[in-house]
């Protein structure tokens, strides 16, 4: 067996295997308690009053048949007792007799009901109740297990992916390693990085024991982190003292430097900052903050196992099967595959996961239908920054619920405005800016006929999402919406890979698109590996922007800007700036809650309307993502569609414009729309 080949069956075993359980344990445990609440309702109309039969009564032990007469007696013969001289000094008055018989009366009927409830709740325990009862308790078990397991499952597959990502050399980083130089500068600044978390989390560890007794929870957390920084911090070294064959000798330091994933630089900053004030458990105590917010990590995670499973199916080549008849110029496919990709998009929450999760198909499909590398590379980036403003996206849920001012209601009420604009700007761009190609469609009599039995061998995809999305609704009463998009999705992509497993199994006359299917077993390994390496690069770096966010927060930078504006069109234009710049250091979900405890009190102050201010800022990030220096989605896009092909773009000749067609493109059409969403508004509602 050859090395790579072990090593690949090794990171398997070891790695991918492990983050399959954990992504499946995910989803069982979030699937779990939809089950158990139909259980409980069913358990109720099989056998009303099931709730008193989940548990085994306990016999009363006061006696129903006692002498009401004689204990009637016995309490006054306990009155006359006292003394006539305690009986003064306390003031007490003597029971009415009447009072005490029905004080006692009511205590024997309550004793007997109390007997009655248990013999009729003793008869009804028939052995199915027992049996039904025993199942239900266990999922009952089960979700509370999951619901406590929750971190440590999070915690466990981020360091169990970022080793991988360490080992295998695929972190976010602003260019690739080419030569030693880059490759020794990369890895020692990783390495010194990862110590300084494994320092930071082994302080916060400490004062957690200094400020007294942890619960055990809290310190099998803690023991988690440093012993998944330590891990990290050998990987780090390892792969620095392992050099690579086939790196250029020599290298530039300035280009060295670029060579460094991003999530070490936001370490060095932080740590160093953190350090620098007395605070060196900084870094440690924001990345627990990741805890609290852990089901929306894990829901990350998940739809990135989601995208990389469709990467192994044939849905997206049958998805372009349906336009080709058409004969749409490149430019038109480009726009189709970015509004398509507005829908999926809106279930992930943001732009840069969708990318990670899909970007490689919809890369790979337009250049099979003949675009160029640059419009390939720039839908590719835009395929997640226009549905963010779309119901249900869980980003604008978050807005919401850390922003009494605005309800989703009204942010995906304008959110669908903003996405006809961002649509038709990006249209015009593509079709008008710079087409290269002639737009000669196919007459309808030809092309109408080809797309319709193109789209047949879509039905049984269609059926299979739609089965398991009706199972979800009528057996589990279970809506497919934000919230259970995450635990519904991976079924459904699991059943389309069992799918196309029996389907294409031995089928005669394969064509070309099917005879690359790897069957089940391959096609979800083959979807893991990917998966560990991407989750292990994104949450990771989703982490340490949360460490950033806490930079700037403690920096108290935001108070240097006034707390509001006179005039709503000069606050406007620093909001504008401000965010466009968090765009490009931090992931959405670290910028929105940093936004919303500083910036956007001084946009309410200013008398921009907090609806407004909102869209503004969702169209500001997607901007930053798309903006040089960083421009983490394009980071992204090359991330999955790999070096050779960002190379091979950037070789390509032509017109400034042409050159740089996967930067110029995007920043066009956001650029526009940020203006237009941002400045257009305040003409109606400011004086």
């Amino acid at each position: 067996m050859s090395s790579s080949r072990m090593n690949r069956t090794g990171r398997e075993w070891f790695s991918s295997f492990p983050a399959c359980l954990l992504l499946l344990a995910v989803v069982i445990f979030s699937t779990s308690s939809d089950i158990h609440n139909q259980m409980l309702r069913g358990g109720e109309q099989i056998w009303g009053g099931y709730y008193q039969l989940r548990t085994d009564p306990v016999q009363p032990t006061c006696d129903p048949d006692r002498d009401i007469e004689g204990a009637v007696q016995q309490e006054l013969a306990k009155e006359s007792d006292l003394s006539d001289v305690m009986a003064d000094l306390l003031g007490a008055a003597e029971k009415d007799p009447q009072e005490v018989r029905r004080s006692i009366e009511r205590s024997v009927a309550e004793c007997q009901a109390s007997h009655q409830t248990y013999a009729s709740t003793k008869d009804r325990l028939t052995p199915g109740v027992k049996a039904y009862r025993a199942v239900e308790l266990f999922v009952a078990d089960l979700i509370a297990f999951g619901l406590a397991s929750q971190r440590f499952i999070l915690v466990i597959l981020v360091m169990l992916c970022a080793a991988t990502a360490t080992l295998t050399r695929h972190h976010i980083a602003m260019r690739a390693m080419e030569t030693r130089l880059d490759y020794t500068v990369s890895h020692t600044l990783q390495t010194v990085a990862n110590v300084m978390l494994l320092g930071s989390s082994a302080l916060f560890r400490q004062s957690s024991l200094d400020a007294g007794d942890p619960t055990a929870e809290r310190m099998l957390l803690h023991n988690l982190w440093v012993i998944g920084f330590a891990v990290l911090a050998v990987a780090s070294l390892y792969r620095l003292f392992r050099v690579p064959e086939g790196l250029q000798p020599g290298g530039s330091l300035n280009k060295a430097f670029l060579a460094v994933p991003l999530y070490t630089g936001m370490c060095l900053v932080s740590g160093s900052y953190f350090a620098l004030i007395g605070h060196a458990s900084g870094i440690g105590i924001y990345l627990g903050t990741m805890m609290e917010l852990a089901d929306m990590f894990l829901n990350v995670a998940l739809y990135v196992w989601v995208g990389m499973m469709l990467k192994q199916t044939r849905m997206a080549t049958l998805v372009f099967n349906v336009f080709r008849p058409w004969r749409m110029p490149p430019e038109m496919l480009a726009v189709v595959a970015v509004l398509v990709a507005a829908i999926p998009t809106a279930y992930t929450g943001a732009s840069g996961i969708f990318v990670i999760a899909a970007g490689a198909v919809i890369y790979s499909e337009l250049r099979a239908a003949g675009a160029r590398r640059q419009l390939a590379l720039a839908a590719t980036a835009m395929s997640g920054s226009l549905g963010v403003v779309l119901r249900p996206c869980l980003l604008v849920v978050v807005i919401a619920y850390l922003n009494r001012e605005v309800t989703t209601d009204e942010l995906f009420g304008w959110g669908i405005w903003v996405f006809v604009l961002t649509a038709t700007l990006f249209m015009l761009v593509a079709l008008a800016v710079n087409r290269q190609s002639r737009f000669n469609l196919a007459p309808a009599s030809e092309a109408f006929p080809a797309m319709i039995s193109a789209f047949k061998p879509l039905i049984p995809y269609a059926l299979m999402m739609a089965g398991v999305v009706l199972f979800y609704r009528w057996a589990l009463d279970v809506s497919m919406d934000e919230f259970s998009a995450p635990r519904i999705l991976p079924v459904i992509m699991l059943g389309i890979l069992v799918y196309e497993h029996i389907s294409l199994r031995q089928t005669p006359g394969r064509t070309s698109d099917e005879v690359n299917h790897q069957g089940l077993e391959q096609s979800l390994r083959s979807a893991t590996n990917d998966t560990t390496s991407e989750i292990g690069a994104l949450l990771l770096l989703l982490g340490l922007s949360v460490s950033i966010g806490g930079v700037i927060e403690r920096s108290h930078l935001m108070g240097v800007f006034p707390q509001s504006f006179d005039s709503a069109w000069a606050a406007m234009v620093l909001m504008v700036l401000v965010l466009v710049i968090l765009g490009m250091i931090m992931d959405a979900f670290g910028a929105v809650i940093l936004v919303s405890a500083t910036v956007a009190g001084i946009a309410y102050a200013s008398g921009i309307h907090p609806v407004h201010f909102w869209m503004v800022t969702l169209v500001a990030f997607e901007l930053g993502y798309l903006s040089p220096p960083v421009a983490l989605n394009h980071l992204l896009t090359r991330q999955v569609v790999g070096e050779e092909e960002i190379a091979a773009a950037q070789c390509e000749g032509g017109t400034f414009y042409q050159r740089h067609e996967r930067i110029i493109m995007p920043l066009i059409t956001m650029g526009i729309a940020l203006v237009l969403v941002a400045f257009v508004p305040l003409l109606f509602y400011t004086h």
